[in-house]
């Protein structure tokens, strides 16, 4: 594969990760539905990864933070708390200790401002892309 389409590979599976947020998140799946939310922004992150990179492979990690910090990708001090905060979803969406202190968190209202910011984020980093 050419470097365009590993880049494109994470565009689009980002795009259908968003799909799946959308469906949860109607189906109140909410906690679910953050840590498919996080995937999404971490398979941007990606492909700004592979782009700036020489190498097609970006790194078998899940921090955004890092991942947005070996890229040339300049974002303010305020977006990267929130993809640190971000993070979170993708650790407690694993672990089932973990799934029973955020289910009580993860209300709609919790959920849909969260998101609402994930999708901010998510066009910011699609126009970068260009």
């Amino acid at each position: 594969m050419t470097k365009e389409e590993h880049v494109n590979y994470w565009i689009t599976t980002s795009n259908d990760d968003w799909e799946t947020v959308k469906s949860l998140f109607e189906s109140k799946r909410y906690v679910h539905c953050l840590y498919f939310a996080h995937l999404c922004l971490e398979k941007l992150c990606k492909s700004h990864w592979v782009k700036d990179n020489e190498s097609n492979t970006p790194p078998k990690i899940h921090s955004l933070v890092k991942i947005i910090s070996n890229t040339n990708l300049e974002l303010d001090d305020e977006l990267l708390d929130f993809l640190r905060q971000m993070d979170n979803f993708h650790i407690e969406g694993r672990y089932p200790d973990y799934l029973m202190k955020i289910n009580i968190v993860c209300n709609k209202d919790f959920t849909n401002k969260i998101l609402i910011k994930v999708e901010e984020i998510k066009v910011c980093l699609q126009e970068k892309m260009q």
